[in-house]
């Protein structure tokens, strides 16, 4: 089959060509947030628009849109699919054997004050938990925390996805960084140093900005000395192992330094008064009230209830390995390349440089060393360990699948929609419309990574589709490559919370069927001050001084 070659401007008219390719981009949220439409509904009808638009007017062959639809969903399933299962197994686990009881009151001893505990849960150990996987693992567990704790499953689910911002950059022991150095060819600790002077900024900001998000400034002014030695505690490790170390151990080094100062902070530093939840509403109590919630426990109960959690720490830190992976891989990693499309579809400049490798479309069915495969071992040894049998086992593993038939469905759809637009040039086109803008690119440009990552669900994806484009845009314009491609995977991370896969994993883990649009309306204004915010920060970095020196390489 001969190689087809991508075509970013199928009108030959630039502002038609972005508003073709933004349909179905526009067709979801409008489906979601405005007409309240199932997103699994929603999904499907974009990635319809998608297909339409890829064979009609990019001309793609329609075999090779045919093969991009189940390359998408067969990843959809596998690893993405694979992990939301079987996090949300351990979890049934949990509360059947009624361990999940047990831990909220557990948080309740370290701390009975709601505030402080959607920091410790969904900042501190989400960010922790981003550095050894990513794929929606971290809102998964922390937002079914949240639920337990009493949290209104729009603020666990939103909530999360919020907090889980300033991690995702380093997620996955490293991984959006080391594949933007493969896709830029840059020098991968200089690009982590960027990204270490840019998203330590917001890491100050993320713990308070939730509390704030979830109860408003008074609320969020009685905890913010907490609220700050998480964000320090987090921001200085983050900036410090970017800079000297590289891109693989930060979040987990921040993460567990932010858990760590913050339950030292607390045994030194009450707030004035206590919040609880009641009924999912902020309400205060006495103090004696909250000091109460300190005894209901015994050591041996709660050990019991955060063995299952623990046990799937120490699981997802070894499967995360290099060393772990590159052995399991080295069992079993069967290798697919998907007929139709890999090797076949080649991007163009001024996306990609003249004569760009062709894209490769590969299925690894890496079922040892998938991150899914290490949560479901860690499930069914946590499993044993609460006493259930073999069968029981089976039957909780069978009711949570066919719980999740939608969401799966949904994920399947999204990262099919996700890979048409990716293979037929149409995220390209959204990207180019970004990437004249001159002067003002260092702003847009960042923008173009929040793009990405709602588009894509992966700041790694993001790096992957528009990595190569900022590093040429920044040379014609005399902008430093190293900034413009760090800028793509900080500005990306803002993102994360508006992409129709996250919002997926959170509301299945919160339960919350048929209701992402609303989680959408929640989250979204959030994301795009962010991103705003970043993109400030990247212009001032690329234009005024003091900022300007943080561009200065130091290796």
């Amino acid at each position: 089959m001969t190689p087809w070659q991508q075509n970013y401007d199928a009108f030959n008219n630039p502002f038609l060509s972005t508003a073709v390719a933004a349909v179905p981009i526009v067709l979801l949220l409008v489906a979601m947030a405005v007409f309240h439409i199932r997103i699994h509904i929603a999904a499907f009808a974009s990635l319809a628009s998608a297909l339409v638009i890829a064979v009609g007017v990019n001309r793609m062959p329609v075999s090779m849109a045919a093969a991009t639809t189940l390359y998408g969903a067969l990843f959809g399933l596998f690893p993405i699919g694979w992990i939301i299962l079987n996090v949300l197994f351990l979890y049934q686990l949990t509360v059947e054997k009624g361990l999940f009881d047990v831990l909220r009151a557990s948080l309740a001893q370290v701390t009975p004050d709601a505030r402080i505990q959607l920091i410790l849960v969904s900042f501190c150990f989400g960010a922790f938990l981003e550095g050894m996987a990513g794929f929606g693992t971290p809102v998964a567990i922390t937002a079914a925390i949240l639920i337990q704790l009493g949290f209104k499953p729009l603020h666990a689910s939103g909530l999360s996805l919020i907090a889980n911002t300033a991690p995702v950059a380093f997620g996955s022991l490293g991984i959006p960084i080391t594949t933007l150095e493969q896709v830029t060819g840059l020098d991968v600790h200089s690009l982590s140093a960027m990204v270490g002077r840019q998203l330590p900024f917001f890491s100050l900001v993320i713990p308070c900005w939730i509390v704030w998000a979830f109860a408003g400034w008074r609320a969020a002014s009685g905890v913010w000395p907490v609220a700050f030695v998480a964000g320090i505690a987090f921001a200085v490790p983050q900036y410090a192992v970017s800079n000297l170390h590289g891109p693989w151990l930060v979040d987990i080094v921040s993460g567990a330094s932010s858990i760590l100062c913050c339950v030292v902070f607390l045994r030194i530093w009450k707030p004035r008064s206590t919040m609880k939840l009641e009924e999912g509403v902020l309400v205060e109590v006495t103090e004696k009230e909250g000091a109460l919630l300190g005894d209901l426990l015994s050591g041996p109960r709660i050990v019991e209830a955060w063995l299952p959690w623990g046990i799937l720490t120490l699981f997802i830190l070894c499967w995360g390995l290099p060393q772990t992976k590159e052995f399991l891989d080295g069992i079993a990693s069967p290798k697919f390349p998907v007929a139709n499309l890999h090797g076949l579809v080649q991007r163009m400049p001024p996306v990609a440089p003249a004569g760009a490798p062709l894209e490769p479309a590969v299925f690894k069915l890496n079922y040892l060393s998938a991150t899914g495969t290490g949560i479901l071992i860690a499930a069914l040894l946590s499993g044993s360990l609460m006493g259930f049998g073999p069968v029981r086992l089976l039957g909780i593993y069978l009711r949570n699948a066919w719980r999740l038939r939608y969401s799966l469905l949904t994920i399947v759809a999204m990262l099919a929609l996700g890979n048409v637009t990716k293979y037929s040039g149409g995220d390209a086109t959204l990207g180019l419309a970004l990437a004249h803008t001159g002067a003002f690119y260092p702003f847009f440009g960042t923008l173009l990574g929040w793009l990405g990552v709602a588009l894509t669900g992966s700041d790694t994806a993001s790096n992957v589709l528009f990595g190569s484009l900022q590093k040429v845009t920044a040379q014609q314009l005399s902008i430093s490559p190293i900034l413009m491609c760090a800028a793509n995977s900080s500005g990306g991370v803002m993102g994360k919370m508006v992409d129709a896969q996250s919002i997926v994993v959170a509301s299945t883990a919160t339960g919350w069927f048929g209701q992402e649009g609303a989680i959408l309306r929640y989250v979204f204004w959030h994301s795009l001050v962010l991103a705003v915010l970043i993109s400030v920060l990247v212009y001032l970095q690329a234009y005024v001084f003091p900022f300007t020196e943080m561009v200065v390489p130091w290796r």
